[in-house]
């Protein structure tokens, strides 16, 4: 074989090796791509499951249970906002089995304490604005079938004055990880509340909503307080 020949030969070997190395890279990135992605269902297949077995139990909690959680919680709430000094609170109406908040609403209003509700934003999908709210405000039911204020710009509370907002959620655990029903609207309210101070997020949760552990992304937005009928914990 001549040099020119012994040449090209190898130049054909060793385009053929780097092409088999290429396939190789692709299909391993395809795998890991693939594997990935199989992860992720798996861990939202595990959080779906989970959203539905803790709403299940707490729906079956008794209306003496719920009102009893509901009394013994508030009484907690109201200590450690006071604790907090706090003037301008942003909570919810009950939905789903979630910890009652009407007499914490009306302890607060005695106390002269601002409440305030979340409404989904009218332009901005994903987002939350906040509205005074008082006995007397205009209500109406949301694509979820929660209750909002009718929407009113002269209501309207920006984030950042609001001392505290007490989040509802569907699951937590001892590392004050909150699981939400998965709109991830309380994720993005709260996103930079450490670097501006406030408003200060607290779980408010039945003792049923605790697991031991949940599972995590980047964007969940962890709490500093979570209150329970039997406890509360700080982080």
């Amino acid at each position: 074989m001549s040099t020119s020949s012994k040449l090209s030969h190898l130049n054909t070997q060793s385009d053929t090796a780097h092409l088999a190395v290429e396939v190789a890279t692709v299909g391993e990135m395809t795998d890991v791509a693939s594997h990935a992605a199989d992860i992720a269902i798996h861990t939202q297949e595990n959080r779906n499951q989970l959203r539905k077995s803790i709403r299940t139990a707490r729906k079956s909690l008794s209306e003496t249970e719920q009102i009893q959680a509901s009394l013994s919680a508030s009484q907690r709430m109201l200590d450690a906002l006071l604790a907090q000094n706090a003037q301008h609170v942003a909570l919810y109406l009950t939905h789903d089995g979630e910890l009652a908040t009407p007499a914490l609403i009306a302890a607060l209003w005695q106390l002269g304490i601002h409440t305030y509700l979340p409404r989904l934003h009218p332009f901005n999908a994903g987002q939350l604005l906040f509205l005074h709210y008082s006995a007397d405000t205009p209500m109406q039911a949301n694509q979820f079938g929660i209750l909002e204020p009718k929407l009113d710009v002269r209501a309207i509370i920006p984030v950042t004055e609001l001392d505290v907002v007490i989040t509802p959620l569907v699951a937590f655990d001892l590392m004050g990880n909150r699981m939400g029903m998965g709109g991830g609207y309380y994720d993005r309210t709260l996103a930079n509340w450490q670097l501006k101070g406030k408003p200060l997020p607290m779980g408010y949760a039945h003792d049923c909503q605790q697991v031991v552990s949940l599972p995590c992304e980047h964007w969940d937005v962890p709490l500093p307080f979570i209150i329970t009928p039997s406890r509360v914990l700080t982080f």
